[in-house]
């Protein structure tokens, strides 16, 4: 199942009317990335990344040239470099958001973006609600939270006695 980061930019806060600028990155292999690499560093707006791409490139094919390899190799590298972009292309989208002063807020797992967005929303509304207390974990058949949170209305279970015997036999050496 696909990963999701979710990116929302520092200078605006982060509240229901500024939710349409947030970001979804799927983490995993961007086969766009690895067929058309300048174009989808273009069409993502990845400016640095494809003048990084562009002299990296360049560079490689200069010295495949320079050491006299032949056009397979060259293919080979640059083949090379292709799947290297397949594979980090969300990464370079993770870069260029945070060179841009954008916060990582969550990871969110999900099938599709679309999933993604409606569980990160989900969570995320009854963060901003300021529910005190998680009503859903009980609701879904989950023992009830004995977290000691300062401000969380949260239980302890009483502490059990050293001495006591738990099951079938009181006390020991009790009759049956």
């Amino acid at each position: 199942m696909p990963v999701y980061t979710v990116h929302a930019p520092v200078a605006t806060d982060a509240s229901i009317a500024a939710t349409d600028r947030f970001a979804f990155v799927r983490d995993g292999f961007h086969l766009w990335a690895f067929v058309f690499g300048p174009l989808w560093l273009v069409a993502h707006r990845l400016w640095m990344a494809l003048i990084g791409w562009i002299a990296a490139l360049a560079a490689i094919d200069f010295a495949m040239t320079a050491l006299g390899a032949g056009g397979g190799a060259a293919f080979l590298a640059n083949g090379l470099i292709a799947l290297l972009m397949g594979f980090e292309a969300a990464s370079l989208q993770r870069w260029t958001l945070s060179r841009r002063n954008w916060r990582q807020l969550d990871i969110v797992v999900a099938d599709d973006e679309e999933a993604a967005e409606r569980r990160f929303f989900d969570r995320w509304t009854a963060k901003q609600r300021g529910l005190s207390n998680d009503q859903w974990a009980s609701d879904r058949g989950a023992p009830p939270p004995t977290r000691d949170i300062p401000g969380q209305p949260f239980s302890k279970p009483p502490p059990l006695a050293q001495s006591e015997i738990i099951g079938l036999f009181p006390q020991p050496g009790a009759s049956r």
